[in-house]
């Protein structure tokens, strides 16, 4: 099967005889496309608009789809195509140069597809502003569980400060939605250039916010930062007990800063300490985590790999409960693109496991 005749796929194999779209097909199809990426096209301008266009075009086609069941009261079948949409436009954002006036009407596109999908999901996708310590407020979108259970675990989701609220719940909404989880979906940008401490305040009233929620289990919050928001994500799970789990850069990028702060200021480059020392260094915030970590090194995250490696064997030997996960990657010209549909998929699967085993006895309080 060539390339072309996979991208087509997409959309026409998806739809099965009974008129469904089968979104985990739609997904499977696209996520071999990224493994298999036309890596000479992406290194040309024209044909690299080829590709960009053909996506566009199928997601179009994917949205055009679901107003029309919605039209027809087709509601669960229009839920699954905009979730389609999303998937063709997030492989659409991938590929596009940052540059191209593409990748503005891709962001746009995938906006209205949050919107729609958000006002007929089974319970609505509520837009907020979680107030904070003096004037500062948060940005975030709130996305209620779709099981049957009164209340459910929440994520919080720290969105990466060069990708919009928008764009970051359009990609996890696909692979998010029918885990029996909520999403409290946060605009990084508005953690920028606060220091640390700052940050926990912040994130933590989104912690008292989900506390306050009849539909939430309170027992159950965890959190999930990326790029330079997987360090907050650290942060918040070292300072604040409610966290139950937390998908984080492990403190690597404190130990990173940190390091290189004493490498500056001693003139001296290079590893100043012994290999015991700098195990210290690197556990650090994790000794004051009390959940389950999982940290992933890819492209769009801040993590060295062979730290995040020796970290995790410092974490098994301690006995901490520490998972690493190395996204499958494809290099082009334009840089490392990373297959964030396998990616989200074992994330999202992760904190599911974690969520469901994490029952801690309610006669046990942290005040």
């Amino acid at each position: 099967m060539d390339l072309q005749e996979l991208e087509a796929r997409f959309l026409v194999s998806s739809r099965g005889c009974d008129n469904a779209v089968d979104l985990a097909s739609a997904r499977r199809t696209a996520a071999v496309f990224i493994d298999n990426l036309p890596i000479a096209d992406l290194g040309e301008a024209r044909d690299r608009h080829h590709w960009v266009s053909t996506w566009i075009r199928t997601a179009d086609s994917y949205h055009s789809l679901a107003n029309l069941d919605m039209r027809s009261g087709a509601v669960e079948r229009a839920r699954e195509a905009w979730l389609c949409a999303m998937t063709g436009f997030e492989v659409a954002k991938r590929i596009v140069d940052p540059g191209d006036p593409d990748h503005l009407r891709i962001v746009a596109k995938m906006q209205a597809c949050v919107d729609e999908f958000g006002l007929y999901h089974a319970r609505a996708v509520e837009r907020l502003r979680i107030a904070c310590c003096g004037e500062q407020e948060l940005t975030a979108y709130y996305v209620p569980h779709d099981g049957p259970s009164p209340c459910a675990p929440s994520i919080i989701c720290i969105s990466n400060t060069c990708e919009s609220i928008g764009e970051f719940l359009g990609r996890l909404l696909p692979t998010a939605v029918g885990r029996g989880m909520s999403l409290l979906v946060v605009e990084g940008k508005d953690l920028a250039g606060h220091p640390t401490f700052k940050s926990d305040i912040l994130l933590g009233c989104c912690v008292d916010y989900l506390s306050d929620r009849p539909d939430v289990d309170h027992d159950r919050i965890g959190v999930y930062g990326e790029g330079m928001a997987a360090a907050e994500a650290t942060s918040l799970a070292a300072s604040d007990r409610r966290i139950a789990a937390a998908v984080c850069d492990g403190g690597l990028w404190q130990f990173a800063w940190t390091r290189s702060s004493i490498e500056c200021m001693s003139g001296v480059a290079g590893e100043l300490d012994d290999d015991e020392a700098t195990s210290a260094r690197r556990m650090r915030l994790v000794r004051r985590m009390r959940c389950p970590i999982l940290v992933v090194a890819g492209p769009r995250e801040f993590v060295d790999l062979s730290e995040a490696i020796s970290l995790h064997a410092d974490c098994k030997a301690a006995g901490i409960d520490m998972s690493l996960v190395v996204s499958r990657t494809v290099e082009t010209p334009l840089g490392g693109i990373e297959n964030f549909l396998t990616a989200d998929e074992f994330i999202f699967g992760w904190l599911g496991r974690k969520m469901k085993a994490c029952r801690p006895s309610r006669s046990l309080r942290y005040l």
